[in-house]
């Protein structure tokens, strides 16, 4: 039977997720958005998708990890039924790539106070990476947790503030930036 123009491909007939994003090397996202886009066409396929986040390929892994990341900005509920896998994933992977995108999506996931807890301690253990992408987007979550959760404020701003001080030089931008847009939210409020 010959596909109809205008409709979308089963997912019968398409090569598995992990194939999609096999190849090449580590300086491309080889087809990273095409899978990103297929599976928001088709969030049924999320679950196959996140599973090629503990593939052995590496460069799977982290073209996996760039495509669940973009696919949560939009969708951010397709996380919540995989929540303790994330929050597993983060505690026990250490690649790079696929840390800096975990600490994107953690402040998108619905958490209890616990959770909470355990994804702060995680973010902060991503503060001492080698990685300064890792520690800047660690230092993005942590802020976007605290503008959610108030009681994670001070902790926060210390983090930031000592950031600055201490921080490589992304770090030291974000948590001047980061700092900068709360003094200018409590003035508005005032």
């Amino acid at each position: 039977m010959a596909k109809q123009k205008g409709t979308k491909r089963t997912s019968a007939k398409r090569k598995p997720l992990s194939a999609m994003l096999a190849g090449g090397d580590r300086r491309s996202l080889g087809r990273a958005n095409s899978v990103a886009e297929l599976v928001l066409d088709n969030p049924k396929s999320f679950a196959e998708l996140l599973a090629c986040l503990w593939n052995d390929d590496s460069l799977i892994r982290m073209r996996a990890a760039d495509a669940v990341e973009k696919i949560s900005r939009d969708k951010p509920e397709l996380l919540h039924p995989h929540k303790a896998e994330i929050l597993g994933l983060a505690d026990e992977t250490q690649q790079i790539e696929v840390q800096w995108h975990l600490a994107q999506m953690l402040p998108r996931l619905k958490s209890n106070a616990a959770e909470r807890r355990r994804t702060v301690a995680r973010l902060t253990d991503y503060l001492q990476s080698r990685s300064s992408i890792v520690k800047t987007h660690a230092l993005q979550a942590l802020y976007e947790l605290a503008r959610e959760h108030e009681e994670l404020q001070p902790e926060v701003t210390e983090l930031l503030e000592e950031a600055i001080r201490r921080g490589t030089a992304a770090m030291k931008a974000r948590a001047r930036n980061l700092l900068h847009d709360d003094i200018a939210v409590a003035r508005s409020r005032h």
